[in-house]
């Protein structure tokens, strides 16, 4: 089945030629091979570029473990060039290759790795080089660091609902087999609910949570390590931080662990691209408040996978699904909070009140809530209170899981369904 991502593979168009290294991150297993190796080699190919043009290597194949050598595969690049015309050079899996100690200087602690092979080869000017990779060291958001200004990254996303609604025929059953399965593209390729629950608990267990265990060696604290996440898990969308979670291991599991060892955790997670989190952002006193903050997953079959399919929340899922389609627009989101004071017994109280989304990229801004149904006054009420206290004339939206028709009502906050919202990939547009 051949999945259409024009997100990214114009995004590496774009970058085509331009001196630098394109580095494709992501989640594992979210598609990043194939969008180099399929889409955008299939993009060179009709655009007049010969094949002998296309140098590609994969480091995690037996056949190419003498290339896990910085110098080896630095050598296998250079013969490959035969002529001053463009090359365009995909290398996955690059984590595979190994750092080694400096052979040129005795008794150096200085280590050669690729980051030092990839600068050399991009002095070259008919070279454009793209790598990808999908375990713990590219994962991290080190190796992005290495390069400074002399890398592009292009960050791949599971499927976007857009993406998965693309896929099928009968497109009343997308929005429901999503809630539940995600956009970890493999899935598609799988018949019944049993073989992809399976695929996602056995990917989160044997891929990322091996990844990260082995990189950061936290094989003594698994325990802490899984119900940390299964924490997580199940309040996505809720305000937390680690003080919260500490209290939480002691009193539901009777065990002591420390703030830092769950923010360093919280930090393993983030590192690879399994949840990420959103801060709180006070709308009239514009600045940011350090804690707590909202964590949410990259895919929400992988947090279902978590805890076993056993919380579908359709609420809580819907806010996930929203935010991460916001964030793979490009937007930067907060959480909103607007405070103000009422009089109750003839005291001030100072009350706050939450906008579920602060959504800004450059001079533009959006206020967003998730609401799953609109069904009684009290509830339009509950969801607008925040909305209207907000005095700009930034755009106000309340995203509603079946509405029929868009429409703004008469205080100026606009309405649209969840499907419309997801299929509509331009916010001005709605």
């Amino acid at each position: 089945m051949k999945i259409n991502r024009d997100q990214y593979l114009n995004q590496l168009i774009k970058k085509k030629d331009n001196g630098r290294v394109k580095i494709i991150t992501g989640i594992r297993r979210c598609g990043k091979s194939y969008l180099l190796f399929n889409l955008y080699k299939s993009y060179l190919l009709k655009n007049g570029i010969q094949p002998t043009h296309i140098i590609e290597i994969a480091l995690d194949e037996i056949d190419n473990i003498k290339y896990r050598n910085p110098f080896e595969l630095n050598n296998y690049i250079k013969e490959k060039i035969k002529d001053k015309n463009n090359y365009y050079i995909f290398i996955d899996e690059i984590q595979f290759s190994e750092s080694i100690k400096n052979p040129y200087i005795k008794d150096s602690d200085q280590e050669i790795t690729f980051v030092d092979t990839l600068l050399g080869l991009m002095k070259q000017p008919n070279l454009d080089i793209y790598i990808t990779g999908s375990n713990s060291k590219m994962l991290s958001k080190d190796i992005l660091t290495q390069f400074r200004d002399r890398g592009n990254e292009i960050h791949l996303f599971p499927l976007s609902f857009a993406e998965f609604y693309s896929t099928y025929d009968n497109k009343d059953l997308a929005w429901n087999d999503y809630i539940v399965l995600g956009g970890m593209p493999y899935i598609l390729k799988l018949d019944t609910f049993e073989e992809k629950s399976q695929y996602l608990k056995t990917l989160f267990e044997e891929t990322y949570i091996r990844d990260i265990i082995e990189r950061n060696n936290l094989k003594n604290d698994k325990e802490i390590f899984d119900i940390l996440l299964n924490f997580i898990s199940s309040s996505i969308g809720s305000l937390t931080n680690a003080t919260k979670l500490k209290n939480r291991f002691f009193s539901e599991r009777q065990i002591h662990t420390s703030n830092n060892t769950l923010s360093n955790y919280l930090t393993f997670f983030e590192e690879a691209y399994i949840i990420s989190c959103s801060k709180r952002y006070d709308i009239k006193g514009s600045k940011y408040f350090s804690t707590p903050l909202k964590y949410y997953f990259s895919d929400i079959g992988l947090r279902n996978a978590i805890l076993n399919f056993r919380q579908i929340e359709e609420n809580h899922i819907m806010e996930n699904i929203i935010y991460n389609d916001l964030i793979r627009r490009g937007y930067n989101v907060d959480v909103g909070i607007v405070e103000y004071n009422q009089t109750k017994d003839r005291k001030k109280i100072r009350t706050q009140l939450e906008v579920d989304f602060v959504v800004n990229r450059g001079n533009i801004r959006y206020y967003i809530q998730s609401a799953l149904n609109l069904d009684t006054k009290e509830k339009v009420e509950q969801e607008i209170n925040s909305l209207k206290r907000i005095k700009d004339s930034f755009k106000k939206i309340i995203i509603v899981k079946d509405f029929a028709t868009p429409r703004y009502d008469d205080k100026g906050i606009y309405y649209i369904g969840i499907k419309d919202f997801l299929l509509s990939d331009d916010l001005s547009n709605i």
